[in-house]
């Protein structure tokens, strides 16, 4: 359920983008209509109307996730905070501008912001963050642990080049396909690399229950 709702906005922007792909005459119309006063002119044009409609769903999206959250009474993550904010900034100018340029760049400033993270708390700091994580069911000497936020902190890296490569190089639509299912994809095969790499230090389950 908690993966579900971390990649709701990320589902919502790839759906709402592959409809508004086949009624453009229909999301131009009617954002002109209902959101003209957030756009350069007042009107948007047929070719841009699945992108900018797809913005303000993820704008509302990350927004609605927040909310929620507040609602429950539940702690709001600092990366979702600042997720918040970027595709707001982002999508804003996105919206604005009539430019998608903006909003491609949203994943890759994420991204180097989750590799940024790593580094200062896993290399610099040393504090563990991947260890406590685990919830105490590895153990693995401090070499291991550092090996491993370097690799979070290279793949995040990574991951934001790429995304720039896709968005810059390939159509929008190839772009947007990437976001949804390859993004996700290089990240399962990381993470299930890294339970690999893990997995001799795996803690005995009888100890892990005398604990």
């Amino acid at each position: 359920m908690k993966i579900f709702f971390d990649l709701l906005p990320i589902i919502l922007f790839f759906a709402s983008f592959k409809w508004a792909e086949g009624h453009k005459d229909l999301v131009a119309h009617w954002m002109t209509q209902h959101l003209g006063f957030a756009v350069s002119g007042g009107a948007v044009g047929v070719t841009e109307a699945p992108v900018l409609l797809a913005t303000v769903v993820v704008i509302a999206a990350t927004l609605l996730q927040v909310v929620v959250l507040k609602a429950m009474r539940k702690p709001v993550d600092k990366m979702l905070w600042a997720g918040l904010v970027i595709v707001v900034v982002l999508g804003g100018l996105t919206l604005w501008f009539h430019d998608e340029t903006f909003i491609k760049w949203k994943p890759t400033v994420i991204y180097w912001l989750m590799s940024l993270g790593f580094l200062v708390t896993e290399i610099v700091l040393g504090r563990k963050m991947l260890a406590q994580m685990m919830g105490g069911q590895i153990e693995a000497p401090d070499a291991v642990w550092r090996t491993l936020g370097w690799a979070w902190v290279l793949f995040f890296a990574s991951m934001g080049v790429l995304n720039l490569w896709v968005a810059f190089n390939f159509p929008l639509d190839t772009w947007v396909s990437f976001k949804m299912w390859g993004s996700l994809g290089f990240t399962l095969v990381f993470t299930l690399a890294q339970g690999l790499y893990l997995s001799r230090h795996m803690v005995p389950e009888e100890n892990s229950k005398a604990d």
